[in-house]
């Protein structure tokens, strides 16, 4: 079993930062990709960022390219996102998750650990 605890959501004007964590338990998260989802109230929960297991491969959706950075560090069992430049239409619950493959990771099927979510507001 894993647990998926995302912390550092807040409200942020336009143009602000925030720093996503997402710490893991448990021994699988070295051997996880990892990925970060967003969902705004009334829409899908959609793909947002992704890391695979060693950090050497990252993915984005096009809305966050140059404004968002994923990362991960093994030793703590914990991922980031670190969101610059942010705009009201960020705002949304932030989700990461966990996925034994790193195929389809754009894909919340591909997912098998969920987090319980962070709010971030991004105030115009």
């Amino acid at each position: 079993q894993v647990q998926l605890v995302e912390s550092g959501g807040g409200l942020v004007p336009a143009g602000g930062s925030l720093r996503l964590s997402c710490a893991a338990s448990g021994r699988t998260f070295s051997s996880s990709s990892m990925g970060w989802f967003r969902q705004a109230p009334g829409k899908e929960r959609e793909f947002v960022a992704a890391i695979s297991r060693g950090g050497g491969s990252t993915y984005y959706t096009d809305s966050v390219k140059g404004r968002f950075t994923i990362s991960r560090d093994n030793a703590k069992n914990t991922v980031y996102l670190q969101m610059n430049s942010l705009k009201p239409e960020d705002t949304a619950v932030y989700y990461c998750a966990s996925a034994p493959n790193l195929g389809g990771l754009t894909r919340t099927g591909t997912y098998n650990y969920w987090g319980q979510g962070t709010q971030v507001t991004v105030s115009s």
